[in-house]
């Protein structure tokens, strides 16, 4: 028991081991922030602790951009309060006319969620007794302490890039969008009920479901690569069209898995056309399964296309002798693999030729080219 216990608990550690550092990173920064706020400003260091924790990221980009949004959050939360108080004097009306503002400046400069709270929390900071612009000022130095130890320990959040930690995504959802595609093969050469093609689609959801994860740390690193010297942008763009193609395989794989679901309702796959069926599922999980590591996408997306030709090409053949409603579930399942095909080498103008959306405008900062450039030429020295 004590055995089967502790192993248990080695496994949980070994599972969370990248969420045990973020915390143990974050609680330590913090840490230093507090010590640091108190010791250049007085009282500064539960503001300056607070910033570090809200601003630290698993990314040096994340984390300038959360400390950016604090700093500017904090100057405007401050000023607006400051304003207020000097037209309507302490009340009501004062805090109300703050607020709205606050609001209002905060989500035209799309400052981002955590610093759009942060300016009216600030305004409420300094509203309250003992208004003064010292009070303002002594915040915004506590907050712009915190802000930068954030950044600077956000170098040891993640033991892995954000270049990385996408190539580790791509990796496993391929994996598991390869490993469903060989479940359904299997199945298809034998039988399969209503149960096991609904376990099929259930599964199939589920890796929809991570496409926003994928796309967003794509994303980190795209824009990652144009704050940090030492990343490549060109690599970069690469690697996020290489997202967006595993994106388009994860949503052709629970298509498929939804056709044979529906097949399955209608009495599953005909005996004349399980076998090719079976075999172009197969070469699409060994296609898939090889993406993340093959030099040579084009050869094993070409096998994907002839084994589809000929699942087609018998499909063809029987038109005739196939139920119609199969026939066009199984036609589906056709253009799913020619997608797929078309996805693995990246030679679709779906993925070449239409911009994918940027990161949502309500999860923007200011845009700040000149700062990037300056801090890209501090890095390089």
């Amino acid at each position: 028991m004590k055995r089967d216990w502790y192993g248990e608990l080695v496994d949980a550690i070994k599972l969370r081991r990248y969420w045990i550092r973020q915390v143990l990173i974050a609680g330590f920064a913090s840490a230093v922030a507090w010590h640091f706020g108190n010791l250049l400003i007085n009282k500064g260091g539960l503001v300056a602790a607070i910033s570090c924790a809200l601003s630290i990221r698993i990314s040096t980009y994340k984390s300038f951009r959360e400390g950016f949004g604090q700093i500017i959050g904090t100057a405007i939360g401050a000023s607006v309060a400051l304003l207020a108080v000097s037209i309507f004097d302490f009340g009501n009306i004062a805090i109300f006319t703050t607020i709205v503002m606050c609001s209002f400046v905060a989500r035209a400069l799309h400052l981002g969620d955590v610093a759009s709270v942060n300016v009216p929390v600030t305004a409420l900071i300094v509203i309250g007794p003992g208004i003064s612009e010292n009070t303002a000022l002594t915040r915004l130095g506590a907050t712009f302490i915190g802000a930068i130890i954030a950044v600077f320990f956000s170098f040891f959040a993640h033991p892995k890039t954000p270049t990385g930690r996408t190539l580790e995504l791509i990796g496993s959802y391929t994996k598991r969008s390869a490993n469903l595609l060989s479940d359904m093969a299997e199945g298809v050469a034998s039988t399969f009920d209503t149960g096991t093609a609904g376990r099929w689609l259930a599964r199939g959801r589920n890796l929809v479901e991570s496409i926003p994860n994928l796309r967003g740390q794509a994303l980190e690193a795209k824009k990652s690569s144009r704050w940090l010297p030492n990343d490549n942008l060109a690599e970069a763009e690469v690697l996020y069209l290489k997202s967006v193609s595993t994106e388009h395989i994860i949503v052709q794989v629970r298509s498929i898995s939804r056709s044979l679901f529906d097949l399955s309702i209608d009495g599953g796959v005909p005996e004349r056309i399980r076998r090719e069926l079976a075999l172009a599922l197969s070469t699409a999980s060994y296609a898939v399964a090889d993406k993340a590591e093959a030099e040579d996408l084009e050869e094993i997306a070409n096998d994907l296309r002839a084994s589809a030709s000929v699942l087609r090409d018998s499909l063809i053949k029987q038109t005739n002798v196939i139920d119609k409603e199969v026939l066009v579930k199984i036609v589906s399942i056709v253009s799913n693999l020619d997608v797929i095909a078309a996805s693995l080498d990246e030679s679709s103008p779906a993925i070449t030729d239409v911009l994918t959306p940027d990161e949502p405008a309500h999860q923007k900062i200011i845009e700040m080219s000149w700062a990037r450039k300056l801090i890209k030429k501090l890095l390089r020295r």
